[in-house]
């Protein structure tokens, strides 16, 4: 087939003549000052008002940067990582508390952020890709476009990881690069074909980049990004095909439309297929246990395989002190997460409660095979080991909570009290006026003064049960 003498495009067949293609001599118009018929799916860059191509990009960049200012000025350490709960409060994307009603975190979540780096990272790639969108489809599509697959991406994060914080917005930047792929692979450009395959091959290795190490990185929402690129490549690929032309408004607006219809009826099908999530969130929510039960029931039988759902039916038993019903649902969370610390730790509490020391023993013992260095791991299997008499072990443990975290409540007394029970009296003493730095307690100055006692020290004794005694007035 022929090919352009000028930027080497293939031209239509059975051309004759000046083998010149249309984009060509669109360009020759323009220099010549006239109009040309031609349709494009991009501004023509020398008709482009370059001083505010940029206006929606700068935007939203801002936007983004004036709501990590605004976390970092309340307090949360958006420096290094902050935590779940400030995210959830600022509006991150969590499949409970989304599908349980609040929809809004689907788009607020895209201008939230999980500290420095990874807002460094998005704006970086938002002014490359966004810049570059802009030109191609204008302001307000741009914009538009951003949204829709922002959004789109938080319903895709929630469907795959329904049970997992999201923030950030590489979803709505990958929908934007899904955009540009599908247009510069469909659309028609005056621009060189060379050019554009090259623009072509940066957008396309661009994603195939992040989305190979969001797969190997532990952290990374990929589950966002491919609905942000899905939702991205199929508005773009409509575009290059029903609406090019920035002034056919009405096919603009239609085509949106379509991407938008897309969003909410996978947000309809998200909300049927994981109700499960609003009856677990209700449960969650509920002052009543009853009803937090009856909620939370309803969870787990429409997703039995729901950890979470257990782990909060489990919660529910234990403040109606059904520990049953609390031992066989937390049961069932290690089943379907044999790495849910949280879980072996309460199922040794109950134990410990109930004064089954053995299976705490088992229960403590299991949870540090998944977290050595567990610091509630080692106190309740000190705890365990105390209970059956066997107090040098649970030394050894108390000792290591100290060691992981010198501020762990009670465990210099805890060490006190197995010091005390093997005789070793300086030890004890030791321990428990270094547990009195840590704050007014009458059960520390007791057993100080019993210790005291036993060595013969009765003026300390007396001054120890003194204290104890104030203490409790105080209380």
């Amino acid at each position: 087939m022929a090919q352009c003498e000028q930027c080497g495009r293939q031209m239509p067949g059975f051309t004759f003549g000046k083998k010149i293609c249309q984009w060509c001599r669109q360009h020759e118009a323009a220099q010549r000052g006239e109009d040309s018929p031609y349709q494009r799916v991009e501004t023509a860059p020398w008709a482009r008002p370059q001083s505010s191509s940029m206006i929606v990009t700068q935007l939203i960049f801002g936007a983004n940067v004036a709501v990590f200012l605004a976390m970092l000025l309340a307090g949360v350490s958006m420096l290094s990582n902050p935590s779940g709960p400030d995210l959830v409060r600022w509006g991150a994307n969590f499949g409970p508390l989304t599908v349980g009603g609040q929809w809004w975190r689907l788009l607020t979540c895209v201008f939230l952020h999980g500290g420095l780096l990874h807002i460094a990272f998005n704006m970086w790639c938002l002014w490359d890709l966004g810049r570059l969108a802009e030109s191609v489809y204008g302001h307000w599509t741009f914009a538009v476009v951003y949204l829709i697959c922002g959004v789109g991406s938080s319903l895709a994060s929630v469907w795959w990881n329904p049970s997992v914080l999201s923030v950030g917005a590489s979803g709505a930047i990958f929908g934007i690069a899904g955009a540009l792929i599908a247009s510069f692979y469909l659309g028609e450009f005056s621009m060189p074909r060379a050019a554009m395959t090259g623009m072509l091959r940066s957008v396309v290795a661009f994603v195939g980049y992040n989305l190979f190490f969001g797969a190997v990185i532990s952290g990374v929402d990929n589950a966002a990004h491919v609905g942000g690129l899905v939702m991205g490549l199929i508005l773009g690929a409509l575009i290059a095909k029903v609406a090019p032309m920035h002034d056919h408004i009405g096919r603009r607006i239609s085509v949106l439309l379509v991407g938008a219809l897309v969003v909410v009826g996978a947000g309809m099908g998200l909300a049927h297929s994981r109700s499960y999530l609003v009856h677990g969130q209700r449960g969650v929510s509920r002052l009543s246990a009853d009803d937090a039960i009856r909620e939370l029931q309803k969870s787990v039988r429409q997703r039995p395989e729901f950890a979470p759902a257990h782990a909060a039916l489990a919660h529910a038993y234990i403040v109606k002190h059904d520990y049953d019903q609390a031992v066989s649902e937390l049961k069932r969370v290690i089943e379907l997460d044999p790495k849910n610390g949280s879980a072996y730790d309460q199922l040794g509490l109950i134990y410990l409660s109930e004064k089954q020391a053995a299976k705490a023993e088992d229960a403590f013992t299991r949870l540090l095979k998944v977290d050595p260095n567990s610091a509630e791991g080692h106190a309740g299997l000190a705890g365990a080991l105390s209970d059956q008499h066997r107090n040098e072990e649970a030394l050894e443990e108390y000792k290591r909570v100290a060691e992981i975290d010198s501020l762990f409540q009670g465990v210099n007394y805890n060490m006190g009290v197995m010091e005390a029970r093997l005789n070793r009296y300086d030890d004890a003493i030791a321990s428990l006026l270094k547990q009195r730095e840590a704050g007014d307690d009458p059960d520390n100055e007791n057993l100080l003064a019993a210790v005291y006692e036993a060595k013969g020290m009765r003026k300390e004794a007396e001054a120890a049960r003194a204290k104890a005694a104030e203490f409790t007035e105080k209380d």
